[in-house]
Order: C-alpha cells, then structure tokens, then sequence
C-alpha cells in the first residue's frame, strides 16, 4: 500500500505548487510581520485576514524531534524521525528529517530542505543535515 497523498485545499494550493517547483514557501502577515505554518483563514497572531505566501531559504534547526516507531496509518514506512524545525528566516514546520538514521536527529541539528516527489503533482518538502 502506498503512502496518503496530501489533498491540496484553496489556502494550500500555492504551498503545494511552489513545491513541486522545488521552492519552499510560508504564510506570511504583513500586518504583525509574523511567519507561520499551517495556512489559515486568518493570521493566527492577529487574526488578520490578509497574510500571503512569502519564500523562505529552507534553513533550519531541529527545534524538537520523536522518532515514530508505530505507523501513522497505512503506507508509512518506519522508524522515522519527525521533527518541528525552526526556520531561520522566521516560522515552523512539522516535517521528516531524513539522516539515514532517525536516531541520529537531534534538537539543534541544522537542516535544509528537501524536496521528494510522492506524485506528479505532490512533492513534499523533507528536510536533510546541512553537510
């Protein structure tokens, strides 16, 4: 069984095609100047309506991290480390860390963005050691 595809929505669609152009964007309010992640119907800092997709270089630390021993659902392979990276231009993601050994994903870990083609229109941004 293959891994779940993730269903783009109105407010992810620009997320999912920069993506799959090999470029890593955020939700970005000008109005409290505040970078996040997942996308809302509004800002979750000021619950300003008007934020938009700003791009981010990809660059992180591995802010905390679990490594996933018991599968999600079907279609996942494990063990896998799953982590929140602190992006360095501002902002979080949920996301897997791929370091060969998920044991070897530690907090304060550098890590750069990684982009795996699931189909052809998904691609999921990952995240690697920065060498």
């Amino acid at each position: 069984m293959s891994r779940p595809v993730p269903v783009p929505t109105e407010l992810s669609e620009p997320f999912w095609e920069a993506a799959r152009r090999g470029d890593l964007v955020v939700p970005y309010c000008p109005a409290c100047d505040l970078r996040f992640f997942v996308p809302e119907p509004a800002c979750p800092g000021c619950l300003a309506p008007g934020w938009h997709y700003v791009a981010s270089t990809g660059r992180g630390t591995v802010y905390s991290v679990t490594v996933v021993h018991r599968a999600p659902g079907p279609g996942f392979e494990t063990p896998f480390a799953l982590a929140v990276i602190d992006l360095d231009d501002g902002g979080t993601l949920l996301s897997h860390v791929d370091a060969g050994d998920p044991e070897a994903v530690a907090i304060g870990m550098r890590v750069r963005v990684d982009f795996r083609p699931l189909t052809d229109e998904i691609t999921l941004p990952c995240f690697v050691p920065e060498p």
